[in-house]
């Protein structure tokens, strides 16, 4: 029933609103939208802060284009005003690489500037998808990420098809490729199955210590136990788990537990 739901939410129009202090950005959009987002009606504009929460109250949008730092403030105040939102949120911003992460940790929808045609209808196409609900958590996990900088803070939003989990990155055991789905193994023995392929993790995950060691496994190094080199490479992860390590990444992997024995022993 859910998924007949959100089918029959995406053949609707969207009223849209666009929110940005820049005018020629705000004009550029809005002929963006109506050439490639035919789902999309923009019923309004606005400025900054002020306006936006203005506008927001007087057109009632499906979807919100927000851009994130105003002259005004920032695009996160209008939301602080409006909550709980009955609106959709896709956030615009300047390439920043923390920032960057941080939405993509919190499975945010966003558009970088200059924005790109095809992302955006990527991302208005998945505008009927975002349950109300899973907002606030994304919405609070970004926010988080983006003021605690400590790695040891850090929280992953997994979504599935019919649920949202907020999960410590240092809980994640290993991710195993499952077609298009990446299953994430947990260290209190849960399975999640979310919709992201294992490429998109290993790229958000690389920098948190996690290793890719075969083609559909990607795993977190601080929980390795053992390295078997007989009769097959593979690695020993805690609560016995065994994962093939390729062949071709033998040397590279040895490189990394050598490291990871030093610096434990050290």
């Amino acid at each position: 029933m859910i998924s007949i739901l959100k089918k029959e939410t995406q053949k609707q129009t969207l009223r849209a609103l666009i929110i940005d202090d820049e005018e020629h950005q705000r004009h550029s959009l809005e002929k963006m939208v109506k050439m490639y987002c035919p789902t999309l009606n923009v019923v309004g504009q606005a400025d900054g802060v002020k306006t936006g929460v203005e506008a927001i109250r007087k057109y009632k949008p499906d979807v919100v284009l927000l851009d994130i730092k105003m002259n005004d403030g920032l695009g996160f105040d209008i939301l602080e005003q409006l909550k709980p939102l009955d609106f959709k949120v896709i956030f615009i911003t300047a390439y920043e690489k923390y920032a960057d992460k941080a939405f993509r940790f919190s499975s945010l929808d966003y558009l970088l500037k200059p924005i790109d045609p095809d992302e955006l209808k990527h991302v208005v196409d998945k505008a009927g998808d975002q349950l109300r609900q899973d907002f606030d958590i994304q919405f609070a996990n970004m926010k988080k990420t983006l003021s605690h900088h400590e790695k040891a803070d850090l929280k992953i939003v997994l979504k599935t098809h019919d649920s949202i989990y907020l999960v410590s990155v240092s809980d994640i055991l290993f991710c195993e490729s499952d077609i298009s789905y990446t299953r994430f193994h947990l260290a209190d023995n849960r399975d999640i199955l979310a919709c992201n392929t294992l490429k998109e993790y290993e790229d958000l995950l690389s920098e948190s210590g996690f290793y890719r060691v075969h083609k559909d496994y990607l795993i977190n190094i601080r929980y390795i136990r053992r390295f078997d080199d007989d009769p097959c490479c593979s690695v020993i992860l805690e609560g016995e788990h065994k994962i093939p390590v390729e062949s071709r990444k033998r040397y590279d992997f040895l490189e990394i537990l050598a490291r990871l024995t030093k610096k434990r022993s050290g």
